[in-house]
């Protein structure tokens, strides 16, 4: 059991990566700043994404915890060191990983003004809560926890492995005010959940039955909700789970619909406010959906002894192979193919900038018929603020950032980002347009590159497009 428990946490802290793309929003010299905002400013007349590399994203963290922390080299030993982090962390800690491979993009300028723009990606996105009470009974045992309330209610997950078609529309309204919306199809391949789950598991002493101690179960309502795995679980060799996936994510799983709503305000000729909302929408399970309920108040007996904690090593008398046996027999867990329905993770954007330095995209520095709209510089400074809904409240993050146009191929972009992961997260990116060859990388958490164990969150973008522009 203690090595099942720290694979677990080395998984955990080693191979977890947020949805934040902090770096690229507002970015307008990349094409893919129209998935984060379809409402903002497009200065191409057409882009076309390199297949498969016109964005690979892979973005996430853990908040309470970074691989340092437990692998460390230090006089301390390390079932210490992670005894220490479970009790630090909390039950609203989490760990995330999401990523995101462009499979098409491409967009062009239409005669009437619209620009519009659409592709394929492939995302796979997970969250999972630190269960504390859980942890806390793994790693110590209950012997010195009599009478205390197990939360099984921490118990929090969601993942999910999707394919995503798009296509969207932005249009300029006036000299200042530009606004975007984009449809989305979502077509599931695998998606797992268990959320909103209580009860409590307690060990108390008792002078009944044959045991001095009594396990009880109270208003135990756990769930776990699946789809796509019972044709996975069916397959017979890589080769059949690898065609299942790709057919579940080519129509041929649970689908969905969405919207993202974008918009770009220009206030005066030096400040711009924009905003906008992705993954309003919902996957709809109907097929190879698979759940499993356990819900009641139960007291279990029959267990001879107290749990040991996991430090004192394996137990002779196998308890927790005697638990689960006995929880199947006394609480049953129902097997049900009821059908549901899952909502996105509704994604906030906002950010106002104030443009000053010297104005880019015409030959003078004077436009004296554009008394009143927007003059485009080559440098800005703002703030920008993100939040992404998740199944225990918004994960929010707050960026300042400053842009440069270096020179007419080469823009950048720092930024400094307060959120769950740090407090002290910069960030970079570059934008090189030489021809019609469109590259661009972004990362943060640079502070951390000299020992990256260190660093409780890593995101990486990178991308290749043909872009054509207006000029």
């Amino acid at each position: 059991m203690k090595n099942i428990l720290l694979c677990f946490i080395a998984l955990w802290v080693g191979d977890l990566f947020s949805q934040n793309k902090e770096v690229l929003y507002g970015l307008e010299e990349v094409p893919q700043n129209l998935l984060l905002n379809p409402g903002s400013k497009v200065p191409q007349k057409f882009h076309f994404g390199i297949p498969f590399l016109s964005q690979i994203h892979i973005n996430g963290g853990a908040s309470g915890v970074s691989v340092y922390d437990i692998f460390q080299e230090s006089s301390t030993d390390i079932n210490s060191r992670i005894r220490d982090k479970i009790f630090e962390m909390d039950a609203k800690d989490f760990f995330t990983i999401n990523e995101q491979l462009h499979i098409i993009d491409f967009g062009w300028l239409a005669k009437n003004e619209i620009y519009f723009s659409g592709g394929i990606y492939q995302e796979l996105d997970f969250i999972s809560y630190f269960p504390k009470d859980l942890a806390i009974l793994a790693w110590e045992g209950n012997q010195q926890y009599l009478g205390y309330d197990f939360d099984l209610g921490e118990v929090s997950t969601t993942g999910e492995l999707l394919t995503v078609f798009h296509f969207g529309a932005n249009k300029k309204l006036n000299e200042n005010l530009t606004v975007g919306v984009r449809g989305k199809i979502y077509s599931s391949a695998l998606q797992f959940q268990s959320k909103n789950n209580t009860g409590t598991f307690t060990t108390r002493e008792t002078t009944d039955g044959i045991n001095i101690y009594e396990h009880e179960l109270r208003d135990i309502d756990v769930s776990v909700q699946t789809s796509g795995y019972t044709s996975l679980r069916d397959a017979d060799g890589s080769s059949e789970v690898i065609s299942e996936i790709v057919g579940r994510s080519l129509f041929g799983g649970n689908l969905g619909i969405g919207i993202d709503l974008g918009a770009t305000y220009d206030i005066g000729r030096n400040w711009t406010v924009s905003g906008s909302l992705l993954d309003l929408g919902a996957v709809f399970h109907t097929n190879a959906v698979e759940n499993y309920e356990s819900k009641g108040n139960y007291t279990v007996n029959g267990i001879e002894l107290i749990f040991p904690p996991i430090e004192g090593g394996e137990p002779t008398i196998p308890y927790f192979s005697n638990i689960e046996d006995e929880f199947e027999r006394e609480v049953g867990i129902d097997t049900l193919n009821t059908s549901y329905t899952q909502l996105r993770p509704l994604k906030v954007n906002g950010a106002i900038k104030y443009r000053f330095g010297r104005r880019v995209g015409a030959g003078d520095d004077c436009d004296c018929y554009n008394m009143g709209g927007a003059i485009e510089t080559n440098q800005s400074v703002g703030v920008q603020v993100f939040s992404v809904f998740r199944p225990k409240g918004p994960q929010l993050a707050g960026t300042l950032f400053y842009y440069r146009r270096l020179w007419q191929f080469l823009s950048t972009k720092a930024t400094y980002t307060i959120d769950p992961y740090s407090k002290s997260n910069v960030g970079l990116g570059l934008v090189a347009d030489i021809g019609k060859f469109n590259f661009y990388i972004a990362a943060n958490n640079l502070l951390r590159y000299g020992n990256i164990a260190k660093a409780k969150s890593v995101s990486l973008q990178l991308g290749f497009n043909i872009k054509i522009n207006e000029q």
